[in-house]
């Protein structure tokens, strides 16, 4: 039983590296290759195409636990593979049309996607294994980050526009790989779940433990919607875009945006090969990794202060025209791009933890809540981060990082009261 989950396990990573190899390098270079097709009859946006996917993604999550349930979390992941493709061959031909239309199904295979994968991965855990699965899952997850950006930065650098040919093999390649990510959920097998029959006072422990799931997803609600959402949307749209708009990085500060992307991968796989393989399921550690993400962050959001100019987050048209408070290090800059994968590595393997220990019995409404969440504030995010400045951005994700962290420790003590009680 044992090895039939890690095996389930392992191959739901594979699943999500390819798919999101090939998604996560589309979202990376899709503005660019939106804005090598204005002299056609193209005239989609890459932001606005964003902030679909992100608004239908956080309402369907709503719905998506009922079609999980009723057509199973491995269909539901396969079809979802589907539509990822689906987005991705849009640019192999491209029309403003299909380019929007595909953000809308993409955005509803997402809230699938992700439903599916929390409720899979709590089906083949228990507690002693959950820490160890999340990690295993995140970290093969996060290799997605690697390859693509990689394949960009040295096929890619020095051009300012990417021809039809560039383009067409990028995305015929990118859609062969979500393809047979797609298909690698077929060889997932089903785990027979031994249900235990309660004694009378066993019964009576659950229901009433059960009044207590509304606090703790109110509780893990709000911490998911902080830290989690805004960090999210800063490395992966705001911070490369900060870089590639410093000024004295010169000519090397385009691809400078890729290399960051890379190593944003590096911290999340460290991250998640040590605090979701390397250390055991500990309440006490998982505490203290949640508060380790928390500091290492706000190095990496002062560091940032002091070496990226204010307005670069602003600036579209031009380079940034403020100077920090540093001369702007491209060392400083990658280290600060590691912190930030290895602090998002913190928060998301305590919390997928957390949840599956929390909702065991309820894991896809769990993880769906989860996902509505940090859509919704990760779109909003999305949107400011065009008008604000670098400084208040950063402001408010080390008070919301600080508000989140708060949010996570009730959510823990929540769960070592219940558990206590149930022991009595």
């Amino acid at each position: 039983m044992a090895d039939i989950r890690t095996y389930n396990v392992v191959i739901l990573g594979i699943g999500f590296l390819l798919i999101f190899t090939a998604f996560t390098t589309c979202g990376n270079i899709e503005q660019t290759v939106v804005k090598s097709l204005n002299s056609t009859n193209f005239t989609g946006s890459g932001y606005h195409s964003l902030g679909i996917i992100y608004g239908v993604f956080s309402f369907c999550n709503v719905l998506a636990p009922t079609i999980v349930a009723i057509i199973g979390p491995q269909f539901a992941m396969f079809l979802s593979g589907v539509l990822y493709s689906g987005y991705i061959a849009v640019f192999i031909i491209p029309s403003t049309w299909s380019f929007y239309f595909t953000s809308v199904i993409i955005g509803i295979g997402a809230a699938m996607l992700w439903t599916a994968q929390g409720h899979f991965l709590v089906e083949n855990s228990d507690a002693s294994t959950i820490n160890r699965n999340t990690g295993l899952f995140w970290a093969l997850l996060q290799c997605s980050m690697l390859f693509g950006n990689l394949y960009v930065y040295f096929d890619w650098k020095g051009k300012t526009e990417i021809s039809d040919r560039d383009r067409k093999i990028m995305f015929i390649a990118l859609l062969v790989i979500s393809a047979l990510g797609t298909l690698s959920f077929l060889a997932l097998r089903k785990v027979c779940q031994q249900e235990e029959l309660l004694s009378e006072e066993e019964g009576h422990s659950l229901l009433s433990t059960r009044l207590k799931y509304k606090q703790r997803a109110t509780s893990a609600v709000t911490e998911a919607k902080t830290e989690f959402s805004l960090e999210l949307s800063f490395y992966s749209g705001v911070y490369g875009t900060c870089i590639g708009a410093t000024t004295h990085f010169g000519d090397a500060a385009k691809g400078l945006i890729g290399i960051s992307g890379i190593v944003v991968g590096i911290g999340e796989i460290v991250g998640g090969g040590l605090f979701g393989l390397v250390l055991k399921n500990n309440r006490f550690r998982r505490t203290s990794v949640v508060f380790l993400g928390m500091v290492v962050h706000f190095v990496a959001f002062y560091l940032i202060f002091l070496n990226i100019p204010d307005d670069a987050p602003v600036v579209f048209q031009t380079s940034s025209q403020q100077k920090p408070y540093l001369l702007p290090s491209v060392s400083i800059a990658l280290l600060c791009s590691f912190l930030l994968g290895l602090g998002d590595s913190c928060f998301n393997t305590q919390l997928y933890s957390i949840l599956g220990r929390a909702f065991a019995e309820q894991s896809a409404p769990a993880f769906a809540i989860f996902k509505f969440i940090q859509s919704i504030f990760a779109a909003v995010a999305f949107f400011y981060s065009g008008y604000i400045l670098l400084t208040w951005q950063l402001l408010v994700m080390v008070v919301m990082g600080f508000t989140g962290t708060l949010c996570f420790f009730m959510v823990e003590r929540m769960q070592n009261m219940s558990a206590d009680t149930q022991e009595y």
